[in-house]
Order: C-alpha cells, then structure tokens, then sequence
C-alpha cells in the first residue's frame, strides 16, 4: 500500500522498504508492532503527539520499548512543561489516527524530537501513516524526510 509518507520518501529519492503486518486494534503497542515486522521493540519508533506550554504541539519519536519522559522532552523543546495531547484531539492535528502517527506528511509541520537512539541502527521503522504498514528506512534519510529544520536528535525517553 502506498501512502502519503511513502510519496514523500519517494519525492525526495530515498530508499524505504514497506513492512505490512496484520493489525489487532486491541493491541496497538509498538512492542507488538516489532514483533509482527521482525524487528527489536528498540528499532521500531513510535511517533507520540504532545503539546507544550510555550512551543505547543510537538512530536516525540521515541524507541517501542521505552515511554516519553515529558520532562525530558519539555527541556530539549524549550518548554517549562510538556503534556501529552488528548486522543481525540490526534487525528484533527495530524491528520492520522492512534497507531499510524508518523511525522512524515503531516497535516501541518511541527517540531520534531527524534531520540538519539536512533542513530545506532542500520535502519529505524516508523508508521507509515496507516495502521498495519510500517516504514523501514536509514535514520539519516528519516530525518532528512521530515526536514531537518524541524527535527532534534534528543532524549526524550525514560
């Protein structure tokens, strides 16, 4: 399935491989999104929506197997405080629902945090875009993807 972050890989000529697996809406966790795709929970990046109280809304990509530290993430955006935004509020800010989140062909740029981990890999997988569609791809290309004007290599995990 070719989606909205497949055709911004593809315009700007970087290398990305499709990774479809079966969706189970009860268990959307990245850990078992891994698991379906092959891959080490610590591989595959999940994209977290949060809101700040001087920058506003920001995304955090963080490994599947670690949780946002908000703290974390509210210092390396320049916030006092940073909170995660409401699931309701996700798919009209992005443009995409819970378990298909990706920074890539968002509905309007925002910040993006990328954690520093993922500069050890090989190759790193994002969401696609949709559920049951992962990205895999090298993270240099990934952050040049979304634009490297609004992406910093933090760490924002506990």
């Amino acid at each position: 399935m070719k989606t909205n972050a497949a055709r911004v890989l593809e315009d700007q000529g970087i290398a990305f491989e499709l990774r479809e697996y079966n969706v189970d809406t009860d268990d959307l966790s990245a850990e078992t999104v891994a698991r379906k795709v092959g891959l080490p929970a610590a591989q595959v990046f999940k994209t977290l929506v949060a809101r700040g109280d001087r920058l506003g809304v920001c995304l955090a990509v963080v490994p599947g197997d670690t949780e946002l530290d908000l703290k974390a993430l509210a210092k390396h955006s320049g916030n006092r405080r940073v909170e995660m935004v409401p699931l309701k509020e996700v798919q009209p800010l992005t443009g995409y629902i819970r378990g298909g989140v990706t920074a890539l062909a968002l509905k309007k740029p925002y910040p993006v945090f990328l954690d520093e981990t993922a500069i050890l890999f090989d190759k790193i997988a994002v969401s696609a875009g949709v559920r049951g569609t992962q990205i895999l791809l090298k993270p240099d290309d990934y952050i040049r993807a979304i634009n490297a004007a609004t992406v910093a290599i933090a760490n924002p995990k506990k």
